[in-house]
């Protein structure tokens, strides 16, 4: 297969995964919406909240994506059976997973009073955060459904699931946000309920579509333990692990620069908040693009076929590269409609599009160290990438916002240099990382 059959493969299978985290971004968009018409403060505290609960949900995540490669490559191998194994063990890990983040969400939101955040939003914000943590359970379930079936390249019901979650959360933010059909208006809380009811919504309907499939039977999705396998738990641990520790980094550092931009003042922190929403959906764009690449690398990984490796991860870059030129051009143009769609305060849309600028600048960036990632999930190399994601954001990234923001008075435009700088090193990392790899792999 050539690099251009490669792109259009990599297209194909991408499109399905894209919607289907944009179907999840549009969840978060439409909780900003709606939670910004109940008042800025309450935006506010919903921008320090949902980054660093989003902050935990990453790590479960990322240790979920451990379900794909080793379906992919089980199914490149020709072992179906094995790949009913994964699911099962997966579900196993991702259970206990779920109850160690639930704790360590309860932590953070107990925590918020001593970050320095604007009075007003503490209370709010840890109330939703603890909310929030419940639907910890649901998501990770449905995540090891999910990965399951994409791992054999059976993605377009859970693009359905996700879409439609979307009716059920705008829904339950209709009635718990502004109290309808006899329940109280919550306020921000109400979102967390809306939340928990979506996620659980998906949960159910995954379970429903994998086991029910006729095509996914052959791959043995019950649930009729045989053993607890614990060598499939190692390998499930020893890719997803550091897969949450990678995505925790980059997270993290956008937590950081939240907690930062906190410091400076609640209408910087709202106008962040938007920005960070609206960079969120392309950067679904790319870790749609960035799964399709741990399935195509991991199933030529199984069938042993190194150039296919390489040709299947670089054209995922290419491919990436090309939507997010397109999504900077778009956010450098509409930079002063976006923001409207969020709140009405003059000034929070002005340094809301004054961000945007910086938002399109670092999209090549943030899309290539996405797939980067991707990549080399597939090819199991996770722990020097590990070491090389905490570099970029934590040693790079987050100091030079520190230094440009606060140091040197650039307020949220310094903040938001310094993720450029970290985005940056990142990708360039990842992809001399895949490069020096792949032409030893397998």
């Amino acid at each position: 297969m050539n690099f251009y059959k490669h792109v259009r493969e990599t297209l194909r299978l991408s499109i399905p995964l894209i919607v289907g985290h944009l179907g999840h971004m549009l969840m978060g968009v439409t909780d900003s919406i709606m939670v910004g018409r109940v008042g800025t403060q309450s935006l506010a505290a919903s921008a320090i909240s949902n980054v660093l609960f989003f902050l935990v949900l990453v790590l479960g995540l990322g240790i979920s994506m451990a379900v794909t490669p080793l379906v992919a490559q089980a199914f490149g191998a020709g072992e179906n059976k094995q790949c009913g194994v994964v699911l099962r063990q997966g579900l196993l890990v991702n259970l206990l997973t779920s109850l160690v983040l639930f704790g360590l969400t309860l932590l953070l939101a107990d925590s918020l009073k001593f970050m320095h955040q604007p009075p007003e939003i503490v209370e709010p914000a840890s109330i939703y955060m603890k909310v929030l943590g419940f639907s910890i359970f649901p998501m990770m379930i449905f995540q090891t459904y999910k990965q399951f079936a994409e791992g054999l390249s059976v993605i377009t019901s859970a693009m359905i699931i996700a879409l439609l979650a979307n009716l059920v959360n705008v829904f339950a933010n209709w009635v718990f946000i502004f109290g309808h059909l006899g329940v109280p208006a919550m306020g921000l809380t109400g979102a967390g309920f809306g939340t928990f009811s979506s996620r659980t919504f998906m949960a159910i309907a995954m379970i429903v579509v994998v086991v029910r499939s006729p095509y996914l039977k052959t791959f043995d999705p019950s649930l009729h333990y045989r053993k607890i396998d614990w060598e499939m738990i190692r390998k499930l641990m020893k890719i997803g692990i550091p897969a949450g520790f990678q995505y925790v980094f980059e997270v993290s550092s956008f937590a950081g620069a939240s907690v930062v931009i906190g410091w400076i003042g609640t209408r910087e922190l709202a106008a962040h908040q938007i920005a960070l929403n609206l960079a969120s959906i392309s950067y679904m764009v790319s870790l749609g693009i960035s799964s399709a690449a741990t399935v195509r690398v991991g199933t030529a990984l199984g069938r042993m076929d190194a150039r296919e490796t390489r040709l299947a991860g670089f054209s995922a870059v290419v491919l990436c590269a090309m939507f997010m030129t397109v999504f900077a051009l778009v956010f450098i143009g509409l930079r002063n409609i976006l923001p409207t769609f969020y709140v009405s305060d003059p000034e929070v849309i002005s340094i809301a599009s004054g961000i945007l600028v910086l938002v399109a600048l670092f999209q090549i960036s943030d899309g290539t160290q996405a797939v980067g990632i991707g990549m080399l999930r597939g090819i199991m190399d996770m722990k020097i990438p590990t070491v090389m994601t905490f570099a970029a954001y934590w040693v790079i990234g987050i100091p030079s916002g520190y230094i440009l923001g606060i140091r040197w008075h650039m307020g949220v435009t310094g903040v938001w240099l310094g993720l450029f700088v970290g985005l940056s090193a990142s990708a360039i990392m990842m992809l001399v990382r895949f490069h020096r790899i792949s032409r030893i792999s397998p």
